[in-house]
């Protein structure tokens, strides 16, 4: 992204710059949350097999959250003088992945799947978070919330895929369609 999101003003005690800045990073985590909840979404409408009550079940409380924290980061964009870019064109244009992959599959293939998601979720937020830790504590600790209750969501997936003896069946993946694979060996 390379237009400037230098805000006319800010919140109190921000530099213009470094809300820019804060604005970029998080108009990418609203990216990543709207494109979550879609996918979770996808997914709910999308699995079948012998799982299939237990994860649809699972997956909408999580829709939920996820589309409450894509509110907080557009209102939080909003609050640091910033356009809160929620439009699809702008996701897709925007984006630093690929759509998600699985189509109608097995429950537990699709949590494979999902456990890469989450994977690559965390990790934009985790570097998110130490950016805002540089500019804004208010907005590291929105993150950090966030954050919290994204890996209990990936844990809840990660039960599922999870041996008893604590190996995750979709630790060689990577890809989402290697997850599936790998997931489904255990449906």
């Amino acid at each position: 992204m390379t237009q400037d999101l230098t805000p006319e003003y800010t919140v109190p005690g921000i530099e213009r710059e470094a809300a820019g800045r804060l604005i970029g990073v998080l108009r990418l985590r609203l990216h990543a949350l709207n494109d979550l909840h879609l996918t979770l979404k996808h997914v709910h409408w999308n699995v079948i097999g012998p799982h299939f009550i237990g994860v649809h079940e699972m997956i909408d409380p999580q829709v939920d959250r996820v589309r409450e924290m894509a509110d907080d980061v557009a209102e939080r964009i909003a609050a640091l003088g910033g356009v809160a870019q929620g439009t699809p064109g702008t996701l897709v244009a925007e984006r630093t992945w690929d759509d998600y992959s699985i189509g109608r599959a097995d429950a537990i293939a699709h949590l494979g799947a999902l456990d890469l998601v989450y994977t690559g979720v965390v990790e934009g937020l985790r570097a998110a978070i130490k950016t805002a830790a540089e500019i804004d504590t208010a907005t590291e600790d929105l993150l950090i919330g966030q954050l919290r209750d994204l890996e209990q969501f990936q844990w809840f997936v990660r039960a599922h895929l999870e041996s008893a003896g604590g190996t995750l069946a979709t630790s060689r993946a990577h890809t989402e369609e290697e997850a599936a694979a790998q997931g489904a060996e255990l449906g």
